[in-house]
């Protein structure tokens, strides 16, 4: 008589299997939602960036407007989904996208989660500075202050 051998994993090899991508997961699934939250972030900030030229011409021709599509900006955005605001005429002129608690989730400091705002403002020298609102640290885009 011939012996059966019987080939297959034990129990044990199979919970040791799952709780090791138990562990993976539970490491990697944080680290993806804030590299999530973080491009989202960019993304916005890409968004008011395109209308900086024509920002800056509006600015430099002394054209007073708050309306966005005057500098090529969309109202409100996928990401930007409170809106965008501009301000020609202000003392500091700005172009801010302003992102809802719910896609602001993993980048705003408050708890619960609150709005978050990402601004280029404009000195007298001409120069653009990119000022984050309610962001948390280390989650701003490149070049961006948090206040």
């Amino acid at each position: 008589m011939k012996k059966q051998v019987q080939k297959g994993f034990t129990l044990i090899e199979l919970m040791i299997v799952v709780a090791i991508i138990g562990i993976l997961a539970a490491i990697a699934i944080p680290a993806y939602q804030d590299y999530i939250a973080k491009a989202r972030g960019a993304a916005a900030l890409q968004e008011i960036d395109g209308g900086k030229t024509a920002f800056e011409l509006a600015i430099n021709e002394g054209v007073s407007t708050t309306l966005p599509a005057s500098v090529g900006l969309a109202a409100q955005t996928a990401t930007c989904d409170t809106g965008i605001t501009i301000n020609t005429a202000a003392a500091t002129p700005f172009i801010t996208c302003t992102m809802t608690p719910a896609k602001a989730a993993r980048l705003s400091s408050a708890t619960p989660p609150a709005a978050v705002t990402i601004s280029l403002n404009r000195s007298a020298a001409g120069l653009y500075s990119c000022v984050t609102t309610g962001v948390r640290a280390g989650m701003a885009p490149a070049g961006c202050t948090n206040s």
